[in-house]
């Protein structure tokens, strides 16, 4: 979710470039809002894998309790800021937008570089267990990526 650039949608989970989850640029950030943290027992806090279908690489979503995230895609490493809805929609999904504030300039699990001030907007529905999620374009399961498995341990 969290994250920079969710490349990975599709119903069949093929990749494909997709821009998405993303936040400002370290320039802009000062002068940006800062994010607006989630509720304490918020269902995205702590840490989330997914595997990269047809490949060996995973990438890894820390979702903070401060708004912020740290992503790993491949030799990617992403920073940035987040704000998810407190409750799901009727049709159970949380709205979030992110936007991407740092990065190391590596490429991440496709090969693309996530570029700094990317934004994106996604919908994220949970399992009733809460320790998988998709993330989705719109409220529906037209286009989604996941599943997303929460790490049990790092911040869980």
């Amino acid at each position: 979710m969290l994250r920079r650039s969710f490349r990975y949608f599709s119903p069949s989970l093929a990749k494909f470039p997709f821009l998405a989850l993303s936040l400002a640029a370290i320039a802009g950030f000062a002068c940006a809002e800062p994010p607006r943290p989630p509720k304490a027992d918020h269902p995205i806090l702590g840490s989330w894998a997914f595997a990269v279908p047809g490949t060996n690489c995973q990438e890894t979503y820390s979702m903070r309790p401060n708004g912020t995230t740290l992503v790993t895609s491949g030799e990617e490493v992403t920073e940035s800021v987040y704000e998810v809805d407190d409750k799901a929609s009727p049709k159970g999904f949380f709205k979030i937008t992110d936007v991407i504030v740092r990065g190391n300039g590596k490429k991440d699990c496709s090969g693309e570089v996530t570029q700094v001030g990317q934004k994106a907007t996604n919908y994220i529905r949970f399992d009733p267990s809460g320790d998988t999620m998709i993330m989705c374009r719109d409220e529906s399961l037209n286009s989604c990526f996941g599943p997303l498995r929460r790490v049990r341990g790092q911040n869980t």
